[in-house]
């Protein structure tokens, strides 16, 4: 079940869901309206899961960033977000779809006990300027069944995040997994 903005925030005065920085005017019906960071990551060229993506790193200055197409830019989330209650689902704005940009399709799901600066897969269709701390998207949280099982706990692969990360699919390749 998704919970209402009405009880997110209180699970924020309880201290059960953490949004840093905090704003309660981004408290919708039934999510939280994330920001984007300051920060890409810009992967171009071919990409080879065998090994660590290249990227250069810009600051996305306040005038604004223009998106390319045919890029994969990694982005990161304005707030860190985490709960051991509750689960995160992170989806894209329809604002933001209808600019052709496309946001974090690959991997919206928050486990309970990751708090964190959010990883973005972000595509653009078209040109398209973007700046830092603009509304990008927004976060459910969910409740769970079963015994929780938390995600700091099991010393996952991307349990250190701390902000913007690559894919560690290499991790797997090279240890023979595949």
């Amino acid at each position: 079940m998704i919970l209402t903005g009405p009880a997110i925030t209180a699970a924020v005065r309880a201290g059960e869901i953490t949004i840093a920085p905090y704003d309660p005017a981004r408290v919708s019906p039934n999510a939280y309206d994330w920001r984007l960071g300051n920060t890409l990551r810009v992967c171009a060229g071919d990409l080879d899961a065998a090994v660590p993506t290249a990227y250069t790193e810009q600051t996305i200055p306040t005038t604004g960033l223009l998106l390319q197409p045919g890029l994969l830019y990694l982005g990161v989330t304005h707030e860190r977000t985490g709960s051991e209650a509750y689960a995160q689902m992170l989806n894209g704005d329809r604002t933001i779809g209808a600019l052709g940009i496309w946001v974090h399709v690959s991997a919206p799901l928050g486990h309970q006990g990751h708090a964190i600066r959010w990883t973005l897969e972000i595509r653009a269709a078209r040109p398209v300027r973007v700046y830092p701390g603009m509304t990008f998207g927004k976060l459910v949280f969910l409740t769970t069944q079963g015994a929780p099982a938390s995600y700091q706990q099991q010393l996952a692969k991307y349990a250190a995040t701390e902000g913007i990360d690559i894919s560690r699919l290499y991790e797997e390749i090279a240890g023979g997994s595949r």
